[in-house]
């Protein structure tokens, strides 16, 4: 049988990966290694060459962002046929679930979706209808404890279980009553949304077989960033079939605080002990001494699959380190740098400054507002913009 043309365009392990379509598949994916390329055409080749169904496909993305451009992508390469298979984030794949098959657990279809801001309210209501003191029992902590407990599937009565003593008491109590006031609502918050969808599979057995019917392949980016009910779903629909392709590095894991854990991508070939591993090292986005300083870096994590990224990119421009005395001279700094770049000819949009918290911005826009360099805040407003600093001025 002839190669097809749709492998060519691909380096040895990304065709590897692409090409082993049937059973388990861990992809660990170096930053820059072409991970998405490799979903995309993974897609493509199921549907193009292996005469797969487009609605027997299921794609999970981080993001709604990256969901539209993958789907943009996969259409590029297949045509319109793709337009009938799922590429969703976890939240909103399950939503669609739940919109035909919530009536079982006391919903309506029309459920409501409770964001964050709406979430947090209702246990301020809950906080208050107890008579609880909320500098005590602020709602946005227990919130964050209750989302927390769902992303583990512990409802309220495992939780009340899982500890003693008043506090733990009191806490438990709001999430039992918060929890009775979403479903008299019909309502969800976006954790409701997976740990539902979790009882639902587990308490219907025809609900289960059915989309394990559907989805008989399942394909999972950023693997290293889900959380314990995200892990259960992509157990439960690939149990059948074990077409389960998954694309993660754990050295790029970040979402602790969201409830991520690391240990389903690292113990995924626990879980599935035949599964085929390809390891995509080779860097398409930096030049080999900055990936040799990542390298350096990343080499002292504890928990991580080996792996070395390499790059034919040329050794490049050394990186530099400059330690400053405080924000302002850090962010002084800065602005000499961007206005020698732009010196030397490159636009600002193409120079990115990266910080750790949108806190940090303040010093840098007074800077730059001051240097006369135009820019703009990506993820946040800015510090001038934000409500409270306006309400001040």
């Amino acid at each position: 049988m002839d190669e097809s043309p749709l492998l060519a365009d691909l380096n040895p392990p990304q065709r590897e990966a692409v090409a082993a379509t049937e059973g388990p598949v861990l992809v660990v994916a170096g930053a820059g290694s072409g991970k998405t390329r490799v979903l995309t055409y993974r897609i493509a080749h199921l549907i193009r060459d292996r005469g797969v169904s487009p609605y027997a496909l299921l794609a999970i993305t981080f993001t709604n962002k990256a969901a539209d451009e993958m789907k943009q992508r996969v259409a590029s390469l297949v045509g319109g046929v793709s337009r009938g298979m799922w590429v969703s984030t976890f939240h909103s794949a399950c939503v669609r679930i739940l919109r035909r098959e919530a009536p079982r657990l006391g919903y309506r279809s029309t459920f409501s979706i409770y964001d964050d801001l709406d979430a947090r309210r209702a246990v301020e209501y809950c906080v208050r209808d107890l008579d609880l003191d909320p500098k005590r029992f602020p709602p946005k902590a227990l919130a964050a404890a209750i989302g927390k407990a769902k992303n583990e599937l512990i409802d309220f009565e495992s939780f009340a279980a899982q500890g003693s003593g008043p506090y733990h008491e009191r806490v438990a109590d709001v999430y039992r009553l918060y929890q009775q006031r979403l479903l008299e609502a019909s309502a969800m918050d976006f954790d409701d949304l997976l740990m539902v969808t979790v009882e639902l599979l587990g308490a219907f057995p025809d609900v289960l077989e059915h989309y394990q019917d559907r989805f008989r392949y399942l394909l999972v980016d950023e693997y290293q960033d889900t959380n314990h009910a995200q892990y259960r779903l992509v157990q439960m629909l690939g149990a059948k079939h074990r077409n389960v392709c998954v694309v993660g590095d754990s050295d790029q894991s970040i979402y602790a605080f969201r409830g991520a854990d690391i240990r389903n991508i690292l113990e995924f070939q626990r879980d599935y002990p035949d599964a085929r591993v390809v390891v995509l090292d080779r860097n398409y986005r930096s030049t080999q001494t900055i990936l040799d300083a990542a390298n350096a870096v990343i080499s002292h994590n504890l928990g991580r699959q080996p792996k070395h990224l390499w790059t034919d990119l040329g050794k490049g421009d050394p990186v530099t380190v400059y330690r400053a005395q405080d924000e302002h001279d850090e962010a002084a700094y800065i602005a000499e740098e961007v206005g020698s770049l732009g010196d030397a000819g490159i636009p600002p949009s193409g120079i990115a400054v990266f910080y750790r918290t949108h806190a940090q911005s303040r010093g840098l826009a007074e800077i730059l507002v001051r240097s006369g360099v135009p820019y703009q805040v990506i993820g946040g407003p800015r510090f001038y913009e934000r409500r409270e600093v306006k309400d001040v001025l």
